[in-house]
């Protein structure tokens, strides 16, 4: 019986009793010759309800890696994904990339050629080992059984305790190989533990932030889990908060200190507040967009000392954990009276926020095409509290950013580091199986839906409730938008409009198509209440355009330029229906 200590028959049934050890339910992947020893195991392992594991087969081994990495990334406990030899891991490494730079503790098995084949030039021959290299922390081969459970641990261990992913290359005829060693049982992988910078680390920092006459606070990924330290920690110092993507989940909700997001889809005066401080925190987050970042007057707090420094230079850098790296300090602050600066940065938040409302959300149901702004707004409020929103590299991750607001209790999700298309969908289906009854909405753009439509048929047969909303506007608009700052009028970024919710229709989901505005609220709460998976299709405005809250001459200047282009040669519409993408505010406390 799997979940206890037996010696199987394969190596293949050792690899399935390993796993349940380590607490994994499911296998996301794509059956294939060189898998086939594996996927019996899994198949004769009676399931997850009965001890064992489940297989969820997916359309694309890309996919595949996704949806592993969103389980990771939701519970925060080791995912699994699988693919056969050959073309099979060169699908799947896109995602497993994505997975890795997520730090999503993934384990990643990678079935290869027969041991005796390789390097023969052999049928669908790949080098694993090459292959995986950048996306992962480790990557052995099984190359005999008696590797076996060793190997397997070393892998779940990298995983678990670096956070990213491990690969396992395993020979398809090693897989069928019968086993050498006892499974036995050993103590659960270990995650990474809070640590803490020596005293004299801690001693600096104090002093330096006690001398400064204003301090700003921009935080990352790294501030989940010290959400109260960071508050705390502006409190004392009176600093207002900027956050990137990866943090807004954690910083911005609740916040008397928030002043928005920087970078590329940011809104409000995180801008204005991180380079006029005279020093700047940064705190937890690999922020990579230096353009929005000070190149002086610097501190630095991360876990992980490699990033230290990569994104401008430092006064000073501390190794440790956010919140116990906080918890330490606070007693060695001096409490700041002044709230000028602090008072002046919530201002022009406010202010760049309450100008832009207007652009879009007057008259509304007379902008047709459908504004995306609009739709992400009344998703907002119609979904679930506790949702999860997965969503698509380009302009979806603008709208996610800038109107789904979180609460402590929503999770976002998307490819925020590695920046790949097409994630959203196959993220929602790792998600969904982390808990069927809790709703789940993948924000897809067209682009990103067409390049995994097959997906769409993963929900079905699995009858995953998912919610895909399509924001449709026949174009690759983040594309568009690169091409219209660097000077030059868009170029193959717009297609054919598709009928996403026929194609939806047709195999088996429950389906919307709007093109008014007035119709959108309606048929959210239509596409929410289904019991089942289901696509709201929505036709919205190809020029509505995301532009970030500080721009540079020359990017003005090379949008200005792509402007007449465009209008010379007789394509998008005016500055006015650009100037309506901007953002609004997020509801503030």
């Amino acid at each position: 019986m799997f979940g206890k200590t037996l010696t199987p028959k394969s190596t293949a049934d050792q690899l399935v009793e390993l796993l349940v050890q380590a607490g994994v339910t499911h296998v996301f992947g794509l059956v294939g010759d060189s898998l086939n020893s594996f996927s019996d195991a899994v198949r004769r392992s009676g399931g997850a309800s009965k001890g064992g594991i489940d297989w969820v087969h997916v359309r694309n081994e890309e996919a595949a890696a996704f949806a592993a990495s969103a389980q990771a990334q939701i519970t925060g406990k080791l995912a699994v994904c699988a693919a056969s030899c050959g073309p099979g891991n060169t699908h799947l490494i896109q995602g497993v990339f994505d997975a890795h730079r997520s730090g999503a503790p993934v384990l990643v098995l990678a079935s290869h050629i027969p041991a005796a084949q390789i390097g023969t030039g052999f049928f669908q021959e790949t080098h694993p080992e090459r292959l995986f290299d950048q996306a992962c922390h480790w990557c052995e081969m099984v190359s005999q059984p008696a590797q076996l459970p060793r190997l397997a641990r070393i892998a779940i261990q990298h995983a678990v305790g670096l956070r990213g992913a491990a690969v396992l290359v395993l020979p398809g005829d090693v897989l069928g190989a019968e086993a050498v060693n006892e499974t036995g049982t050993s103590a659960p992988a270990v995650p990474p533990s809070p640590s803490t910078p020596p005293h004299e680390v801690l001693d600096e920092l104090a002093q330096r932030l006690n001398r400064a006459k204003t301090v700003a606070i921009f935080g990352g990924i790294g501030c989940a889990g010290a959400r109260t330290e960071v508050l705390q920690l502006a409190e004392v110092l009176k600093a207002p908060i900027g956050h990137s993507l990866r943090g807004k989940e954690s910083l911005q909700y609740d916040n008397p200190f928030d002043v928005g997001m920087s970078g590329l889809l940011g809104y409000g005066g995180a801008y204005e507040a991180c380079n006029e401080a005279e020093v700047l925190l940064l705190l937890g987050t690999d922020f990579p967009y230096v353009d929005f970042l000070p190149q002086k007057n610097t501190i630095q707090v991360d876990i992980d000392p490699a990033r230290l420094g990569r994104r401008t230079p430092l006064e000073l850098g501390v190794a440790g954990d956010v919140g116990a790296t906080i918890r330490a300090l606070m007693p060695k602050l001096e409490p700041k009276q002044d709230r000028a600066f602090l008072d002046r940065a919530l201002a022009i938040t406010v202010k760049k926020l309450e100008e832009v409302v207007g652009a879009y959300t007057h008259d509304v149901d007379s902008l047709v095409p459908i504004h995306p702004e609009y739709v992400a707004r009344i998703l907002d409020e119609e979904a679930a509290d506790n949702a999860i929103f997965t969503a698509d590299t380009g302009m979806c991750c603008a709208w996610i950013a800038r109107y789904i607001t979180p609460n402590g209790r929503r999770r976002l999700l998307g490819s925020w580091v590695h920046g790949t298309m097409a994630n959203a969908l196959p993220h929602a289906i790792g998600a969904q199986f982390v808990d069927r009854d809790r709703q789940v909405v993948s924000m897809s753009g067209d682009g990103g839906l067409a390049m995994l439509l097959g997906e769409l048929l993963t929900l079905k047969t699995h009858n995953l409730p998912v919610k895909v909303v399509v924001f449709n506007n026949s174009s690759l608009g983040m594309v568009r938008l690169e091409m219209m700052v660097a000077g030059d009028p868009p170029f193959e970024t717009d297609h054919d409009m598709v009928d996403f919710a026929a194609i939806a229709r047709a195999v088996g989901f429950h389906a919307i198509r709007v093109e008014q505005p007035s119709d959108v609220r309606d048929a959210l709460k239509n596409i929410l209440a289904h019991d089942g998976p289901a696509l709201l299709d929505v036709v919205t405005d190809p020029n509505a355009l995301s532009l970030p809250p500080h721009i540079t001459a020359a990017e003005a200047k090379g949008f200005a330029l792509s402007m007449g282009k465009t209008v010379l040669g007789g394509g998008v519409g005016s500055m006015l229906e650009l100037a309506r993408t901007n953002l609004r505010n997020i509801p503030r406390p």
